[in-house]
């Protein structure tokens, strides 16, 4: 098997299409089909083929669509920037059904780098540039003030994605304009 190749899996679930990536060991890559910045890891050449980790993803979309939250994650590999790393290690850590704000992973990162201040703005291009959506789960992520804003897979499957989790609802609001439109 040559290292270098990526491989796919495509997945339906009851939001839509879903295309999988893999180094062949690792997922390196989730997207709803259509989404912003559909397949950005993805490189020119790929090949559909099933293997062990796709077996391992479907069975995690498997339980998660069905209103569960999994008891593992498949192994990942986060092709990114260290900062971007550093702030979908923290959306790992978010629970299954709960939310966690911008502002709040900005001060866990600031706190990590020992400085005073992390700017949300930066945290948010983070947070939206995620290429293994669900399983890092970048829709738990919430504006300060209760704003369910800027997803890349599109407000409506955001607020689809925290109803299977059975989310409190109430505290959150779409807004009129912004990133989330």
């Amino acid at each position: 098997m040559n290292n270098f190749m990526t491989y796919i899996y495509r997945y339906h679930s009851p939001l839509g299409g879903i295309t999988v990536s893999s180094n062949g060991i690792e997922i390196t890559g989730l997207w709803f089909d259509g989404q912003k910045y559909f397949g950005d890891t993805l490189p020119e050449n790929y090949e559909e083929k099933a293997l062990p980790v796709f077996e391992k993803a479907k069975k995690w979309l498997d339980i998660y669509f069905s209103g569960k939250a999994p008891d593992f994650t498949p192994p990942l590999k986060m092709e990114t920037t260290s900062f971007r790393k550093a702030v979908w290690e923290i959306m790992l850590t978010i629970p299954f059904g709960q939310t966690m704000t911008y502002g709040e992973i900005a001060n866990k990162i600031a706190k990590k780098k020992g400085v005073l201040k992390m700017s949300a703005q930066a945290v948010g291009g983070a947070v939206g540039h995620n290429s293994i959506s669900l399983i890092i789960p970048c829709h738990r992520v919430v504006g300060t003030n209760g704003s369910l804003t800027g997803y890349a897979g599109g407000i409506d499957k955001k607020i689809q994605l925290l109803t299977i989790e059975k989310a409190d609802m109430l505290a959150f609001f779409v807004p009129n304009q912004g990133t989330a439109l």
